[in-house]
């Protein structure tokens, strides 16, 4: 275990989101895991609790056993802890019910879902007090950092969140952003790309709180690279079956590829989609071609991942995503749409191919081009892992964010009492 730097207690740090852990976010698992192991005191909180098909892999019924699951506490928990934070600070108790109601996108309902974040917030800070947790941290700009800031703001202590993509741009998210950002001690982004959306709600001199810390792979647990080569092109796409990810497109133009070309398509995932996207693949006569492989655990998605040709991403908007810095790191050459910060991540023509979103022309020419051309494929894979080694190695980001942590988070506990 790292050591914190001479002459630096380390604080206690909080990480809440709305699920955790969750299968389609492993890379907040191994921040967690690469914060430990540099000697941060970090307690993980959740909103909900995952399903038994999100726990299949060890690590995660690990972190699952560890984690505060607000939902699952009681009546009589949500009744004492609130009971106590009026007794505590009344004026901050009904300040904070007044925020939680304006903090809203309008109407009757997300009125409603308001109450619900001030009620598990009053709870949570109540139980960051009790820990001693002198800093929260949460991931995407959503319900649950409504939450975390009402949290910090009763329990008064520091708070801070990561922007992972557009959605957290778009309605409701989007509308009480550029707060939370004023309310944030920094807020980290996963991209340029990202940053500049930011920048875009807030004024100059508040843009020095936006930090770019990338996520990261644990790059030494990778599976190993497959060398068999078939008379078929493997090609994979992994993602959530819904309509963003642009798999109809995908389906689409792999239908376009010359009858000369070998090649079949791995889909990892499930989602509300699958019927029919299904029922696509089997009126193009696909269905020998096309595999629906359903989710799989994080160990086996690699292993996927690494026994494929190449990879194809065909969302309409991402942030930064996980499942590039893999394919990459495993030495596969990448096919990827041309939105948000893909292109940071993937450079044209020397780890891989962009297409602009939803031009399913161009996407079908550039698999008619790497699916035909084994030495382009190879000359591609063999950038990819240089490139995440450089930038996006968790251990890397893990320390930039524990210096963030370090410049804004007092050393020991937060203002009231520890865990004795």
């Amino acid at each position: 275990m790292t050591t914190p730097p001479p002459g630096r207690e380390q604080a206690c740090i909080a990480y809440l989101t709305s699920q955790y852990p969750a299968s389609s976010h492993t890379f907040i698992r191994r921040e967690v895991s690469a914060l430990r192991e540099l000697g941060v005191h970090l307690e993980t909180f959740s909103i909900r609790a995952p399903s038994a098909a999100e726990l299949r892999a060890e690590e995660d019924r690990s972190e699952e056993s560890r984690t505060y699951t607000l939902l699952r506490q009681g009546p009589a928990s949500y009744l004492k802890g609130h009971l106590a934070e009026v007794l505590r600070s009344p004026g901050r108790y009904f300040g904070n019910l007044a925020f939680a109601l304006r903090h809203r996108a309008p109407g009757v309902r997300n009125g409603l879902l308001a109450l619900a974040h001030f009620v598990e917030a009053m709870l949570l800070a109540g139980e960051l007090r009790r820990r001693g947790i002198a800093h929260l941290h949460n991931h995407f700009a959503n319900s649950a950092a409504t939450v975390g800031l009402l949290a910090s703001r009763q329990a008064k202590i520091g708070w801070s969140f990561t922007i992972h993509g557009i959605s957290e741009f778009d309605y409701p998210a989007g509308l009480t952003l550029s707060e939370k950002i004023d309310a944030a001690a920094f807020v980290a982004c996963v991209s340029y790309f990202g940053r500049a959306q930011a920048e875009r709600l807030i004024p100059p001199e508040v843009w020095p709180k936006l930090k770019i810390v990338r996520c990261g792979l644990e790059l030494d647990r990778l599976p190993k690279v497959s060398t068999d080569a078939g008379p078929s092109v493997k090609i994979i796409a992994v993602g959530r079956l819904s309509a963003e990810k642009g798999f109809a497109g995908l389906i689409d133009a792999f239908s376009r590829l010359p009858a000369e070309r070998l090649a079949q398509v791995d889909l990892v995932g499930d989602g509300p989609l699958k019927e029919a996207l299904e029922a696509q693949v089997a009126r193009l006569g696909l269905s020998d071609r096309v595999r629906f492989l359903g989710r799989l655990p994080e160990a086996e998605t690699l292993e996927a991942i690494a026994a494929s040709d190449m990879l194809v991403l065909s969302s309409f908007m991402e942030g930064l995503p996980i499942v590039l810095m893999e394919a990459l790191a495993l030495g596969k050459p990448v096919i990827a749409s041309r939105v948000a910060g893909i292109p940071e991540l993937v450079r044209e023509g020397e780890t891989g191919l962009l297409f602009a979103p939803s031009d399913w022309d161009e996407l079908a020419t550039a698999l008619d081009r790497l699916v035909g051309d084994p030495e382009a494929r190879q000359s591609m894979g063999r950038r990819g892992p240089e490139v995440i080694s450089s930038e996006f190695d968790i251990r890397k980001s893990a320390m930039a964010l524990r210096d963030l942590f370090l410049a804004h988070a007092p050393s020991g506990s937060s203002s009231a009492e520890r865990p004795s």
